[in-house]
């Protein structure tokens, strides 16, 4: 629409929703079109007949000070009679206001007088506006001094043309007790003044060019995010390649991501490869216990900042774990961005169990925390915790330091210098405008949910980068990296290998580990890396060191086929992932655990590939009760939460189960399985019911299946099981090795698969299951294969179930 449309929009408006359009906006009424005069100020309307009766107060003053003997009334009389003139004026001057007064409010009287001095308006008009404010302030400063030469004539008892020239000697003869009041102000001025000065110092460091020797090349794993780092620092080395286009220079770049990224890193490189001074921000620098400091820090910081970037053309700021700027949310009751956990998993359980979820991909296990944590905070039903917050924290940032940051970092700019901001408005001249400062922003954080919103608008940080974990290719440049630093004997597939088997590791993982693995070889007494060093280094890390605790033999044989289990079954079922490490050495949280990894990077997931998850965490259930005489221990709980949380994922919000509906909305509405809860006498809702039975009927039909592959597979389970009592932990490959019957890395598994070694298995675990009904010692000790390899020739495992059966 264009704008003479404006009156038909409007009318179309009102027709259509039958409401009355709001008026026009018409901006501030000019002057010339007023009827009457504009109002003024009470200051502006007072200010003048200020001055001239305290003037004349000041005379009445001075002449009682030099005759003490004459009375009030008397002294009174006589300076109305002396200085009678100051009343003129202080009368003209009111009279002056009542006809502003009456001018501001009847139309017919201002209008009255506007045609009378019409002529002396246009001609004023004229003028230009600012040489017409100029000649206006030099009239109101002489008149001033007019004022005051008189005032100071009669007071000295001098002639007007000499007055004034007195004045520097009275205040001279004064200096000295104007001083002490001056210097009793300064001083508690400058006591206050000082503890805030000390206390706003520290919390930054100044990096001149060359003082950091990181470069972009000692960045591996974020080329793509390096790219744009690159091209920022480009920016702010030639602006006006952009500047002359009619654009800007992008002034803020935020990193964020997972922790050991190489977020820190990549902002040393820019202070490395940078010919500008960086500034290095600590992540507590304002948090303080009094309010106002960090405030006195922002004002502090980027008034370096900007002498900073004046001298050198530009500067580098960084602030690291910005998070701990805190949130305006936060500090009205708002979002933390984080969240408590209450009454879900904690790492810190006193309660061993398996870790059901070690052995799924990392979203899959993300994801069934997250439904825990929504379910359980639905059920809670105690008061929202309130401690935990330390008073003087104030959100992080503190109270008002952050309302200051962001108001510097896109705030209005004032001139710089005194005597640019100052003497020259004196004269009468204009400020020079605040040069252009190219302070270029850098923020990292792992927790960007914490950034006020107001931070993250461009203009003040124009780009927002995700470090993320590096892919496998950015992984293997990693290692090359780190291993060319030392001496190994690692080759080119077996870095490959060591980028697939480690999937989410980071820079500062990758570090950890080659230095691990270092220390495994120096321990050893070689300086020389190989590849059983790295793996050792990779399940330290992994798993942790394991408890100084023993199983009793029918408890370790029960958790190795129950891990068992589950690795036989991620390997027969599931391709998406690849078994990485299986352990029944008892760690802090769990018996034993069977982790998998995913042998290539992989952004979506299918039906199949959580049915197989499905599959894999009910092969506990089934195997114990196959192999125990279907009785099972309560070791599957948490096998048994990814299951049910996943099936109920699939059947209600993936569509992947017998209906296509999601729950997510059918439950708001109250149609969804199990409806709203509501009183027993009230109709019940539609479908009520119907979630849980499908769920449920997912679960029976992959336990079913679950059930024929263990009993499929029994061989296979004995074998892993024995190879889990033998060594403890077991590498992925050589789990793949024993069910396969191949060499492997560590373990050679062709001798799992004689008739011998299947016959020893099977009578050994039944000595174990009768031991266990009992709850007596196992009698026979563990077989001992003994790395023999001449055992009979090998057959193959459906062909060798001779065991008992169950």
């Amino acid at each position: 629409m264009s704008s003479n449309d404006t009156s038909g929009g409007l009318a179309r408006a009102t027709t259509d929703f039958g409401t009355t359009p709001p008026p026009e906006y018409k901006g501030r009424e000019r002057d010339e079109d007023r009827k009457t005069r504009r109002p003024l100020a009470f200051w502006d309307r007072v200010k003048i007949l200020l001055l001239l009766l305290g003037a004349w107060g000041v005379l009445l003053w001075a002449s009682m000070a030099r005759n003490q003997l004459i009375p009030f009334q008397d002294a009174l009389i006589l300076n109305v009679r002396s200085n009678g003139w100051l009343l003129v004026l202080a009368g003209l001057e009111f009279l002056r206001q009542v006809h502003y007064l009456i001018s501001e409010r009847s139309a017919r009287y201002h209008q009255f007088w506007v045609r009378r001095f019409e002529g002396i308006e246009r001609r004023k008009s004229r003028m230009n506006d600012w040489n017409r404010f100029r000649l206006a302030r030099a009239l109101k400063l002489l008149f001033f001094l007019v004022i005051l030469d008189l005032v100071l004539a009669q007071a000295f008892g001098l002639s007007p043309a000499l007055a004034l020239f007195q004045l520097p000697v009275v205040l001279f003869k004064a200096a000295p007790f104007i001083l002490q009041l001056a210097f009793g102000l300064l001083f508690g001025v400058i006591q206050i003044f000082g503890i805030f000065y000390f206390l706003s110092r520290g919390g930054t460091d100044v990096y001149f060019p060359d003082d950091i020797k990181t470069r972009f090349s000692d960045v591996w794993g974020q080329d793509k995010v390096l790219e744009r780092i690159q091209e920022s620092m480009l920016f702010l080395d030639a602006p006006e390649s952009i500047e002359q286009k009619g654009g800007y220079v992008p002034g803020g770049v935020l990193l964020w991501g997972p922790p050991g990224t190489g977020k820190t890193l990549m902002a040393e490189a820019v202070a490395g490869e940078t010919g500008k001074p960086f500034v290095f921000v600590d992540p507590g620098a304002f948090i303080n216990m009094f309010l106002g400091v960090g405030i006195l820090k922002v004002k502090a910081l980027f008034r370096k900042l900007r002498k900073l970037a004046v001298r050198y053309g530009g500067v580098i700021v960084f602030f690291d774990e910005a998070d701990a700027l805190g949130n305006r949310g936060a500090l009205a009751g708002g979002n933390w961005g984080g969240q408590r956990m209450a009454g879900g998993p904690d790492m810190w359980s006193l309660t061993s169990s398996c870790n059901g979820m070690s052995y799924l991909s990392e979203d899959t296990a993300s994801m069934l925390m997250r439904t825990h944590l929504e379910q359980s905070q639905q059920s809670e039903r105690r008061p929202p915790v309130r401690d935990g917050i330390i008073m003087g924290g104030m959100g992080g940032g503190g109270m008002g330091t952050l309302q200051a940051l962001l108001a510097e970092l896109s705030g209005l700019k004032k001139p710089r210098g005194f005597v640019n901001r100052v003497v020259r408005r004196i004269l009468g001249m204009r400020p020079k405008p605040p040069p252009k400062y190219r302070i270029f922003v850098m923020m990292a954080t792992n927790m960007p949910q914490a950034l006020d919103e107001a931070l993250l608008r461009p203009g003040r940080l124009d780009r927002i980068y995700k470090v993320g974990y590096p892919s496998k290719a950015g992984r293997i440049r990693t290692y090359q990296g780190y291993l060319d630093k030392v001496r190994h004997e690692l080759t080119d597939e077996e870095i490959d290998k060591l980028a697939t088997i480690t999937p989410y590791a980071t820079g500062a993982t990758i570090k950890d580990l080659v230095n691990e693995a270092l220390i495994n070889a120096i321990r050893e007494g070689r300086e020389v890396i190989t590849w059983k060093d790295v793996i050792q280094a990779k399940q330290l890390k992994d798993l942790g060191p394991p408890e100084d605790v023993e199983y009793i033999e029918r408890e370790r044989h029960a958790v190795a086929v129950h891990e068992a289990c589950h690795a036989v079954a991620a390997y027969r079922v599931r391709q998406h992932l690849t078994i990485d490490i299986a352990t029944i050495e008892k760690g802090g949280t769990y018996l034993g655990m069977v982790s998998s990894i995913p042998p290539e990077d992989q952004f979506t997931r299918w039906r199949s590939e959580y049915e197989a998850d499905i599959t894999v965490s009910l092969a506990s259930l089934a195997g114990e009760k196959i192999f125990f005489d279907d009785d099972n221990s309560s070791g599957v709980v948490g096998d048994l939460v990814s299951a049910t949380s996943i099936a109920t994922m699939m059947e209600g919000y993936w569509g992947m189960g017998s209906t296509i509906a999601s729950h997510g909305v059918t439950h708001r509405v109250g149609i969804g399985g199990g409806g709203k809860p509501g009183k027993e006498d009230e109709e019940p809702d539609l479908l009520k019911g119907d979630l849980g039975e499908r769920i449920e009927g997912k679960l029976q039909e992959i336990f079913d299946r679950t059930e024929r592959l263990v009993r499929e597979n029994r061989s296979e389970v004995l074998a892993v099981a024995h190879a889990l009592e033998s060594h403890k932990t077991v590498t992925g490959e050589d789990v793949e090795a024993i069910i396969e019957g191949r060499e492997g890395p560590l373990i050679d598994g062709r001798a799992y698969r004689s008739k011998e070694f299947i016959r020893t298995a099977e009578d050994y675990h039944s000595q174990v299951v009768d031991a266990h009904k009992g709850h007596a010692a196992v009698k026979v000790p563990l077989p001992q294969l003994n790395g023999r390899r001449d055992l009979e020739p090998a057959v193959a495992f459906e062909d060798a179930d001779a065991g008992p059966q169950d």
